[in-house]
């Protein structure tokens, strides 16, 4: 009697060692064609690979390698956070103020900074306690793991696809920027699409480095770059001085008006969906609360005193963003003093947003580390697609104020706000009430999420209905947006 083929024999593991022995057997020149066997076998072990690689620290052991990715000192880590961080954002402040009311802001602005200072620690944390994480997605795969393998799978790709969306559309957001500025300093002299074209081009070739130890020196510049703009525009509005001294502690808003001013400061506080790509590139990971710190500090500093003295002197007429409040000729030098800081943090959330792309690509491989064809050329295509689409999107989008809002409620608000307790929550289970500071922690971080649940769903509603009754804006015209 002829025994049956191993080829046909059931497993229970299509990609495990009993795969191997059949592509073995499959190797006999007397059974189907060894060419289709071969391939099969390769394709078992890619997929072997991939699977072995979802908890691989993709920079770890670089001894020997081409490119070096954990280079950044603490405090360069600080600056790239700090140019990623205090960008866009402050130039929205004052116009929330005027919306608001000035009391009602600043307590905004001071209460949540300092909760996003408590969630930017907790991203350390987890960090720390799951090394080879580096970026939402991964965190995800954790979160997930133990409901199993399959959930797991499914829910990095939706981590990591939020994380993605969320950094193309911050990236609308600087083209859309752009285009402003360069209409404004130029008098609307070109088509605004076209000046969306030349800073898409612009933005591109500056994320074409790897690594981010070359963005941080134009952090830097980034950085010397915002401050002196809105220096220069606090000085212009208060020589100005529009409000003649009419500025209110409180407003009467709208419900939807007024959260969505809220989601701007949401998004002023949006840099924490790239922590986990920043610690995994720094020398000693041990020193992101020093760089988180210095973040902190500096941004909700800044951002308490820009809006409380742009708003007091610009009064409730406030332009967002703010440098166009500041006059015409004194408004175009800080738009022209803000170019560095609008393409440097344009690139980093870029950059951000590439790396995943490309470490979901080649996770675990050689191309990760070394400058091969394949490697540089996906990092080029990669780059250039996630621009374009930015570009389209800010196209589309033309408001500055409902590009943001939008922007804040679907993704901030969980990035910033809510993931963190979920982060707590998942690294403490167990634990709630094991003692009075547990349980305290507990009720804090179950705040943190119903917090991001919160802004998600009424930012969404106020952002959806603003732009809804949007009509000083239009999508894909060559009209200026200039201030």
């Amino acid at each position: 009697m002829a025994s049956r083929s191993p080829t046909l024999r059931p497993s229970s593991d299509p990609f495990g060692p009993d795969a191997e022995k059949d592509a073995q057997t499959l190797d006999n020149p007397n059974t189907a064609p060894n060419a289709e066997k071969r391939r099969r076998s390769s394709l078992g072990a890619a997929f072997r690979r991939q699977s072995e690689n979802k908890e691989v620290d993709p920079f770890d052991d670089e001894e020997g390698d081409g490119v070096k990715y954990r280079t950044l000192k603490w405090w360069q880590c600080s600056m790239i956070m700090i140019a990623e961080t205090i960008s866009l954002g402050i130039l929205s402040l004052p116009s929330v103020l005027a919306t608001i009311g000035m009391a009602p802001g600043a307590i905004l602005i001071v209460s949540l900074g300092t909760v996003a200072t408590y969630s930017g620690y907790v991203i350390g944390q987890f960090k720390m306690a799951h090394p080879w994480v580096h970026n939402m997605a991964d965190a995800g795969y954790v979160l997930f793991k133990p409901v199993g393998p399959r959930w797991a799978a499914v829910m990095r790709e939706v981590f990591g696809a939020a994380q993605t969306i969320f950094l193309i559309f911050s990236m609308a957001s600087h083209i859309l920027t752009w285009t402003i500025c360069l209409n404004t300093l130029t008098n609307g002299a070109a088509c605004t699409i076209a000046w969306g074209i030349v800073g898409l081009v612009i933005f591109w070739i500056c994320d074409i480095p790897r690594t981010l130890q070359k963005v941080s020196w134009l952090s830097c510049v980034s950085f010397l770059s915002i401050t002196t703009a809105v220096i220069v525009c606090m000085a212009g509005v208060g020589a100005r001085n529009p409000s003649h001294g009419n500025f209110h502690a409180t407003q009467t808003a709208t419900f939807a008006t007024a959260f969505l001013s809220v989601t701007n400061i949401v998004f002023a506080y949006a840099g924490h969906v790239a922590f986990f790509s920043f610690i995994s590139e720094m020398r000693n990971p041990g020193d992101f609360p020093k760089a988180l710190v210095l973040l902190q500090v500096t941004d909700t500093a800044m951002y308490f005193l820009v809006a409380m003295v742009v708003y007091a002197y610009g009064g409730d007429k406030v332009d967002s963003p703010a440098l166009g409040s500041a006059g015409t000729l004194i408004g175009k030098v800080a738009w022209g003093l803000a170019i560095p800081t609008i393409i440097v943090a344009g690139v980093i959330y870029g950059h951000v947003a590439s790396k995943y792309i490309y470490v979901r690509l080649f996770r675990g491989t050689k191309h990760m580390s070394q400058r091969t064809l394949l490697a540089v050329g996906s990092w080029l295509i990669i780059t250039l697609t996630v621009w374009v689409i930015a570009w389209i999107i800010a196209e589309s989008i033309p408001n500055f104020n409902d590009l943001l809002a939008l922007i804040s409620s679907l993704f901030a608000s969980w990035f910033t706000y809510g993931i963190s307790g979920v982060f707590w929550l998942f690294m403490n289970r167990g634990q709630y009430t094991k003692n009075w500071r547990k349980i305290v922690l507990t009720i804090a971080n179950v705040g943190l999420f119903a917090m991001g649940c919160g802004i998600c769903g009424m930012g969404l509603y106020a952002s959806g209905y603003s732009i809804h009754q949007e009509t000083s804006g239009s999508s894909w015209t060559c009209k200026s947006n200039a201030q």
